[in-house]
């Protein structure tokens, strides 16, 4: 059943989170091991008021198991949504300048990361998890939505197109080229 997140959801939904963004969970938490990294994140999706808050998670459970996971958030509060991330990079490590690329745009209602446990895969639950994600942004009053593939996901990038996504440029996100798409969305 696709629905909100919970706080109790975080050890099933952290590997998925992994899965979907690797070593970027590096760079949004300001340490080099992966694994001290999730474990940071782990301790922002049980808060509010970040990017990885469990507010803005929606799962696919099957029998109380997390089969999927869709992070979204409006691009209109994408930069107050990392601000507790860099602020505690910067208390952390004392790079005063330390920012995370902001990957939306203001106006769109944002896909941050996507991901479907390996056991569960080819039961359709990533195109459900995307409805589910267009069907919040129009609920907060979009009509456009936003998401970056990396380039050499060519099976993700499938799925987007087939769903009705475009591209709409570039991104370069820790040393990884990525491609924006985006889609408009009516409640109609």
């Amino acid at each position: 059943m696709i629905g909100p997140a919970s706080k109790e959801d975080v050890e099933q939904v952290m590997p998925l989170l992994h899965e979907a963004i690797g070593n970027i969970a590096c760079s949004l938490a300001g340490v080099e091991d992966e694994a001290e990294a999730m474990r940071i994140l782990a301790g922002f999706y049980i808060e509010e008021g970040n990017r990885i808050s469990y507010r803005n998670v929606i799962v696919d459970k099957r029998e109380g198991v997390v089969a999927g996971i869709v992070f979204c958030y409006s691009g209109d509060d994408a930069e107050q949504l990392d601000q507790p991330l860099v602020d505690r990079v910067k208390r952390v490590t004392g790079i005063k300048d330390y920012t995370i690329l902001t990957e939306t745009r203001p106006g769109e209602f944002y896909l941050d990361s996507i991901a479907v446990s390996s056991s569960f895969r080819n039961q359709g639950i990533a195109k459900g998890l995307m409805a589910a994600f267009e069907r919040e942004a129009v609920k907060q009053g979009y009509d456009l939505v936003s998401l970056i593939v990396e380039e050499y996901n060519g099976q993700a990038r499938m799925l987007y197109e087939k769903m009705g996504y475009n591209e709409d440029g570039e991104l370069l996100v820790s040393g990884h080229r990525y491609t924006r798409m985006v889609k408009s969305v009516s409640g109609e």
